[in-house]
């Protein structure tokens, strides 16, 4: 303000970490249209303090903290369309609903890894939308469930299929190759904002994860090539 000789008061880095513990940051619309399929995966961000000087200075990896990051994408363009950042010790599959309540259209289907192969996963995207597909691996040395023979489920048929041509060919045949445009968005975060939380506190930890990622969504509308079909 002092160089554009401007007479502004400009508050100071404290004054903007207090505030940021309530600062609403409001999501952009989501851009596609359509069909929503999405992809939700979890991360890990290191804390800076304490731990970090002490592994720089010692090696010792004892007081080390992080904490985790889980989103949901928009397996169209790739936009981060839910988040939330927990304690490195929650559940990825138990944290599913948290992401949904976040969505403001149904999914048509919804893709993740092994790690979300949880009854209470599929009940909770079923619940959403009935007709939803559910593109989850299989845990290794899963069985189909007592109804597999009567009235499979999507768990079911995913199961004996793996057991029939093969987890490659699953993936082939169920576009569960698709995942990997939420690990392209976890890494552009990485590469773009960085793998570690500036904040010191929760609150505004949170706050500094929605600030990155509405910038990404930002930069990724920006940045798009729009295609329109015109024969």
């Amino acid at each position: 303000m002092k160089m554009l000789e401007i007479d502004l008061p400009v508050p100071d880095h404290t004054t903007l970490s207090r505030r940021a513990c309530g600062l609403p940051v409001c999501n952009l619309a989501r851009i596609g249209t359509g069909e929503f399929h999405l992809i939700v995966d979890s991360t890990g961000l290191k804390l800076r303090g304490a731990g970090e000087w002490l592994f720089e200075k010692h090696g010792t990896t004892k007081r080390r903290a992080w904490r985790k990051l889980h989103i949901g994408t928009d397996a169209g363009n790739g936009e981060i369309v839910a988040s939330d950042l927990t304690d490195k010790d929650v559940d990825d599959a138990s944290h599913v609903p948290t992401l949904l309540d976040q969505l403001t259209q149904d999914p048509a289907s919804f893709m993740a890894d092994g790690a979300y192969d949880r009854a209470a996963t599929y009940d909770a995207i079923l619940a959403r939308n009935p007709s939803a597909r559910f593109i989850v691996p299989p845990c290794k040395g899963s069985v189909p469930g007592p109804t597999a023979t009567i009235s499979p489920t999507q768990r079911d048929l995913h199961v004996l299929a793996v057991d029939e041509h093969g987890r490659v060919n699953w993936q082939k045949a169920s576009g569960y190759n698709t995942r990997s445009k939420v690990e392209a968005a976890i890494s552009r975060y990485k590469r773009v904002i960085d793998d570690t939380l500036k904040s010191r506190h929760d609150t505004r930890r949170a706050t500094e994860v929605a600030i990155a990622i509405k910038s990404l969504n930002r930069m990724n509308q920006l940045g798009r090539a729009i295609f329109t079909r015109i024969a």
